[in-house]
């Protein structure tokens, strides 16, 4: 049924817009894989190319990254972020900073079989420096999962301390290190070590000590090892807010989050900047593409 309906909306004299928005955005990605392959066996076409051939800007942004699984959207935008004109370094900052071990396995996978490329040849060929040895050693997914030790907790932030102290080449490289490897559980503990040790909170101390994308990187690292919707409530606040409405990063994160916390990080977006984000949605964007947006965004009465 529904594979017939976008069939009619995509092939009749004018593309039905409102249709396309009301079936892909109330779909689980389990159920938008499937239609698609109704769509195929229906029409003997490929639903993603005729959403690229009749949607156009951001709305095609949006439709057609609702059809990739999440793995596939992970890794296109990757390779977008590392092979376009410019290196997008928030795009692999936010994306490899978050995510699993699971989820970074299933995502290398996706980004070969995609593009014939391996993510990690990529990264170390269109990045540098500390940046791109801490997105590397984040890329490896070897992550520790549940385990955490309170005897070496202080040992840990003791060499946090010191690698913001200090800031050799060795001290970065331990530094980062420490924060890609450790388990979240663990990671907990050595940032309440070393507020102890140091009388500074560990976000503070990495903003004084370093700059640029491996700072930005390694704040993302601490933020969502603290709380994931947190950090992206900020993410989205300053992508309306502070870049002019940066379409790509407020679409890559509602998307990508929609059926893992985007419904807590509407909550934290809310009690930290006092009005929902459904309201800037609705505020900033137009047309189609807000109610697209706003559709995946879902809202409650009280957001309108």
């Amino acid at each position: 049924m529904d594979a017939q309906l976008l069939g009619g909306a995509l092939q009749g004299i004018s593309c039905e817009k409102d249709v396309l928005i009301d079936i892909l955005t109330q779909r689980c990605n389990s159920q938008r894989l499937m239609i698609a392959e109704a769509y195929r066996d229906m029409y003997g076409r490929d639903l993603i190319t005729d959403l690229k051939e009749n949607l156009s800007h951001h709305l095609k942004e949006v439709m057609v990254g609702l059809m990739y699984p999440p793995a596939s959207y992970d890794a296109h935008e990757l390779w977008h972020a590392l092979k376009g004109v410019d290196t997008e370094e928030k795009c692999l900052i936010d994306i490899l900073a978050s995510r699993t071990n699971m989820e970074i396995f299933q995502m290398k996978e996706a980004y070969l079989m995609q593009y014939n490329n391996d993510l990690q040849q990529d990264i170390d060929s269109e990045t540098s420096g500390h940046f791109r040895d801490t997105l590397m050693n984040l890329a490896q997914g070897t992550r520790m999962e549940g385990y955490a030790d309170p005897s070496t907790a202080a040992q840990d932030a003791m060499i946090l301390w010191e690698a913001c102290q200090r800031k050799t080449g060795e001290h970065k490289n331990m530094l980062q290190m420490i924060l890609c490897n450790k388990s979240y559980q663990q990671l907990w503990m050595v940032f309440q070590e070393f507020q102890s040790i140091s009388g500074q909170d560990i976000v503070d101390a990495i903003n004084e000590c370093y700059d640029g994308y491996f700072q930005e990187l390694l704040v993302a690292i601490v933020l969502c090892v603290r709380d994931k919707p947190s950090y992206f409530a900020y993410r989205l606040h300053n992508a309306i807010h502070d870049f002019g409405f940066h379409n790509k990063t407020v679409i890559r994160i509602l998307i990508a989050r929609s059926e893992i916390d985007l419904m807590t990080i509407r909550q934290r977006y809310k009690e930290r900047y006092g009005k929902s984000l459904f309201h800037d949605i609705k505020h900033f964007a137009s047309g189609h593409y807000e109610s697209a947006l706003l559709a995946i965004c879902a809202g409650d009465a009280e957001d309108y």
